[in-house]
C-alpha cells in the first residue's frame, strides 16, 4: 500500500470506502468516552469523512491527517465550509470551523503535532492497511499519543483468504495484541454485517463482522 496508490484511488474516485451519512457507531457509542466539550479529537487516514463535521457539531475541535488534497478539498467544498490555507515544514494546514486537516504523512506527526489531542477515532485507519505496516501505525501512534488518551476503534473482519483488501480483515485477536501492553481494551459490540452488504457478498465473503473497540492509553505495562 504505497502513498500512490491511494493518491490513484481518491484520482480515480474510486472511494467505496467514503460514507455519505454518519457512522452509525460513532454516534451510539461515541458518549461512552465522557469527553469534556471542546476536548480536541483526532482523526488519522481522515479522507472526506463526514464523521468529522459529526463531531464538531457535538462540541468538539477535529484534527484530521490525509495524504490526499483532492479528499481534503472535497470535504471542505462538499461541506459549504471555507478553508484557510497555510504552509509549513511539515504538513499543509487546512482549516475552517474547529476542523483542521493536515495535508501529510501520518508518519510524518510529531508529539508536538498532537500535544492537545484527547481522543482518536479510527474507522478506516487500521483496516486500510496491510499486516506489514499495521504494528509500525500502532506503535507510531502510541509514541505520538499521551497517556490516557482514548480511542473509538472499528474493526473489520472477514476471512482473508476471500477477499484481497483493501479494507483489510483485522480480528478482535489482532486489535488486542497490538495494543494489550499499551491500553485498557473494552470491547463494546461485535456485530455481523454480511446480510446488509450485497457488494462484499458479491466479491466473495462468506463472513463479514465489524467489532467497536473502546481503548484508553497507559503506560507499558501499568
Amino acid at each position: 500500500m504505497t502513498k500512490e496508490y491511494w493518491l490513484d484511488r481518491w484520482k480515480r474516485d474510486e472511494t467505496g470506502f467514503h460514507q455519505h451519512v454518519f457512522n452509525p457507531y460513532l454516534v451510539q457509542y461515541w458518549e461512552m468516552l465522557q469527553l469534556p466539550l471542546g476536548s480536541q479529537v483526532f482523526v488519522p487516514l481522515c479522507g472526506k469523512t463526514r464523521d468529522m463535521i459529526w463531531l464538531r457539531n457535538e462540541g468538539y475541535s477535529v484534527l484530521g491527517i490525509e495524504l490526499s488534497t483532492l479528499a481534503i478539498k472535497a470535504f471542505f467544498e462538499e461541506n459549504k465550509l471555507s478553508a484557510n490555507h497555510d504552509s509549513g515544514e511539515k504538513f499543509d494546514y487546512y482549516a475552517a470551523d474547529a476542523i483542521q486537516i493536515l495535508h501529510g504523512d501520518f508518519f510524518n506527526l510529531g508529539k508536538c503535532d498532537l500535544k492537545k489531542i484527547s481522543a482518536v477515532y479510527d474507522r478506516a485507519s487500521l483496516v486500510a492497511l496491510p499486516p506489514e505496516t499495521r504494528r509500525h501505525y500502532v506503535n507510531h501512534m502510541l509514541h505520538i499519543l499521551s497517556p490516557a488518551t482514548k480511542i473509538l476503534l472499528i474493526s473489520f473482519d472477514y476471512p482473508q483468504s476471500e477477499m484481497q483488501g483493501p479494507p483489510f480483515a483485522v480480528s478482535r485477536d489482532e486489535v488486542i495484541a497490538l495494543y494489550q501492553n499499551y491500553a485498557k481494551i473494552r470491547l463494546l459490540a461485535e456485530i455481523d454485517i454480511l446480510d446488509e452488504n450485497p457488494r462484499f457478498q458479491q466479491r466473495g465473503l462468506s463472513r463479514l463482522q465489524e467489532s467497536i473497540f473502546l481503548l484508553t492509553l497507559h503506560r507499558p505495562n501499568q
